[in-house]
Parts: C-alpha cells; structure tokens; sequence
C-alpha cells in the first residue's frame, strides 16, 4: 500500500500508469503512449536462464520488463538494461526503484552499438534481447516516434543486435533472443556469422492449428554445432482461454 500512494503521488508522470505483473509482487511503469510490453517480453523471461551470481545484459530493454521479471526467474546477481530512448530508460529507472531492484539492476540508456563501453566490455554470462522485428521499410515505418522504434529496424538490425550480443558474452555465453519466424534464416545465419552457435529453439503458435507467429532461440558463443527443437509453445486452448503452460508463465496457476 505504501508503495502504491508513493507511486501516485511521486513517481507517475502524466498517462502513465502502474501494472501488476503477478510475478514476485513486481509491478511496472507503463505509458500506453509508447510501446508497451507484450506478450513476447514475457515468454522470453521463461525462456532465458541465467546463473546463480550471474551477469546478464537486456538489450532494447524498453520499459525495463525483460530486467524486472528476470530478477525475480533467476537469480543473477547484477542485470542491465540498455534502452536508447531517454523517456522510455527514465521510466524503466523508476520501475525498477519502485520495485526495489536498484542493487541488482541498472537502466542504461544509450544506443546498443556502444553497449561495450556503457557497460564495461565482455563480462556478461547472458544476453537477451526482444529486438524491432521489422526491416525499416517493411510495413508502415514513415515517423521514427517510440513506436515505431520498437517495432522498426530504425536504429539498429538483426546484425547490430547479434554482432553486439557476441561482444558482450564471455566465452561459451548465453543468447537468448525472441522474434519473428519469417526471419528465421536471417536469424540463424547472422548468429553462426559471430560465433552465436544455435543451440535451441522453440516456435510459439496462437492456436494449435495456426502457423507460429514467434520463434525463441538460444545460442552460445563458440560451441559446436548441434541444436535441440522444443516441442511447441500453443498460447490459446480456444478463443480468449489461455493454456496451462501460458497461465503458468503469467504467475496465473496458483502453482
């Protein structure tokens, strides 16, 4: 309670607004302005792992959800979060004071490509990122406003995001990355051409029936070839009724 009357009288700005994300009590900045967290943020939580003492680096890291739920699924010892947009890092800092984190997790901002001297260089176990999944001109890209930074390839690529991924781990570092199938020979080809060796991949389906509309991958710096398919993720058991497995990564089960 304490920490809901701080949050509206001190720490929201105008349109913004304060999420429950049903996960260790956390809760989240949001500004239905910019381009809030999705669903594809929170499958890639459950689909990272991080060592116990561990480094990880959030790149893109929006309003900070990715470092927020992965501080409560893991239990890394220090996480960054890297986010190029100054309104969207100032809220992802607040999120995570609100919350309590400011030991565990530190908001960049900054452009990815410099990720090396804002965080100190290749000392990092993981690495996530939930990158723009549009080429730039793919769709409709004609403002540069915080969405369709999100949603566009306007300040950095496929290749940024795994050239600079690579840097950031250590030797036989983790990658974890969520994006679109369509791009899944891009994907896989600039991880190989930087040494991000895929090792395990899971497709997500709307509906069992339907084709997947996102695809999880992990990779690991320098390892030999050889990469395991899991089993696919079905979000809906019918229209608006999400599946067990679903619930559960929500925090929605009970269990």
């Amino acid at each position: 309670m304490e920490r809901r009357i701080m949050a509206n009288s001190s720490i929201l700005r105008d349109g913004e607004r304060l999420d429950d994300l049903q996960c260790d009590e956390l809760q989240i900045i949001q500004n239905p302005r910019y381009f809030c967290f999705g669903m594809d943020a929170v499958l890639l939580s459950s689909f990272a792992k991080a060592p116990r003492g561990g480094k990880v680096v959030d790149l893109c890291t929006g309003n900070g959800i990715i470092p927020l739920l992965l501080s409560a699924k893991t239990e890394a010892l220090s996480i960054y979060g890297i986010e190029i947009q100054e309104e969207i890092a100032d809220m992802a800092r607040r999120s995570v004071d609100f919350n309590g984190l400011n030991e565990r997790i530190n908001i960049v901002n900054g452009n990815i490509k410099e990720a090396l001297q804002l965080t100190g260089g290749a000392s990092f176990d993981v690495v996530t990122v939930n990158p723009p999944y549009m080429i730039r001109n793919h769709g409709k890209a004609n403002d540069e406003g915080p969405k369709a930074i999100a949603r566009h390839e306007i300040h950095c690529t496929l290749e940024d995001v795994t050239e600079v991924g690579a840097k950031l781990l250590k030797e036989k570092g983790h990658f974890y990355m969520v994006h679109r199938p369509f791009r899944l020979a891009e994907i896989m080809c600039s991880m190989k051409e930087v040494r991000l060796e895929p090792k395990r991949m899971r497709m997500v389906y709307p509906y069992v029936d339907d084709e997947p509309n996102m695809v999880l991958i992990e990779g690991v710096k320098g390892a030999n070839p050889g990469m395991v398919v899991e089993k696919p993720l079905i979000v809906y058991k019918e229209v608006n009724v999400y599946t067990e497995e679903l619930l559960k990564m929500y925090g929605m089960t009970g269990e």
